[in-house]
């Protein structure tokens, strides 16, 4: 597996899905947590190189000395390290749910090294904006007649009035799946035992966003950026997706129906051609 060494001397980790055309895309993944589960992203390596790391204390990636180099905004200088070792002057950058606040972070300090942005079921908290209970009860309606939805439901409510418990938390995994079948089950299992609290707890922790400055930096990223949500996910409802693609200057926002906040699971195929499209209209002519 190849790596590359951080600014404080991490070695870090990344997975090289190849052989796709034209310059790599460098995907930084949610939780935080080891990136094996984007698997090949509904098979975007078809159409593009991709890349993606492993953060630092997650995956094949060292566990730093200090954790509190794990928070969201030292993480920027890991990402440029990355850059750096693929010899890219320019990269387009994807990044899905908590991958988005590293993203945008990155974006907004180094815009010059951005070609084109893509966020999957971003996170919002880097940026600021609510997403309010009522929304995400109404971003779930529409699978009322599931079977599951009475006891997922019941949770999520629970969760928006501050009574949330271990058991919460996994009752709503459904909502999270377009599908909530043996593959998702499997999926949602195979992410649980990958997390790393301690690391999670770092990436949040106080001073890792200035929403103000963030909002600021983005208002000026003229590169393209593309917003996928998916149609019934409340962890990133295409209300505040948005709201979010209007904090950019020069950004689309695609809502994939049927999908969760995994889109790539959910339909690979409408996923990748969404995906590979815009990836398609923002890379470099070949010489």
């Amino acid at each position: 597996m190849p790596t590359y060494s951080a600014p404080d001397g991490t070695l870090l980790a990344y997975h090289d899905h190849g052989p796709g055309d034209g310059p790599p895309v460098v995907c930084l993944p949610g939780g935080p947590q080891d990136s094996a589960y984007l698997g090949d992203l509904g098979g975007l390596p078809a159409h593009r190189q991709v890349i993606t790391p492993d953060l630092r204390g997650t995956g094949r990636s060292e566990i730093p000395r200090d954790m509190a180099s794990c928070r969201c905004d030292r993480l920027v200088g890991d990402v440029e390290a990355l850059r750096e070792h693929l010899g890219l002057d320019r990269m387009d950058l994807l990044a899905h749910s908590a991958g988005a606040n590293l993203a945008v972070l990155y974006a907004g300090r180094h815009p010059e090294r951005v070609r084109s942005l893509a966020l999957i079921a971003p996170s919002v908290r880097a940026v600021g904006l609510a997403i309010t209970g009522e929304l995400r009860r109404e971003t779930v309606q529409p699978r009322r007649d599931e079977p599951w939805f009475p006891a997922a439901f019941a949770a999520l409510e629970a969760i928006g009035a501050g009574k949330a418990t271990a058991d919460h938390w996994k009752a709503i995994a459904p909502f999270s799946y377009g599908r909530w079948d043996e593959a998702a089950r499997a999926h949602q299992a195979a992410g649980d035992e990958r997390m790393n609290g301690e690391v999670v707890a770092a990436f949040g922790a106080e001073g890792a966003f200035d929403p103000d400055a963030t909002r600021a930096a983005l208002a000026r990223f003229a590169q393209p950026v593309l917003l996928l949500a998916g149609e019934v996910d409340p962890g990133a409802p295409p209300v505040t997706m948005a709201e979010f693609a209007g904090l950019f200057p020069n950004a689309e926002l695609v809502v994939q129906p049927g999908a969760g906040h995994f889109p790539w699971l959910d339909d690979p195929g409408r996923f990748v051609a969404t995906t590979a499209a815009f990836l398609g209209r923002t890379a470099p002519e070949a010489p």
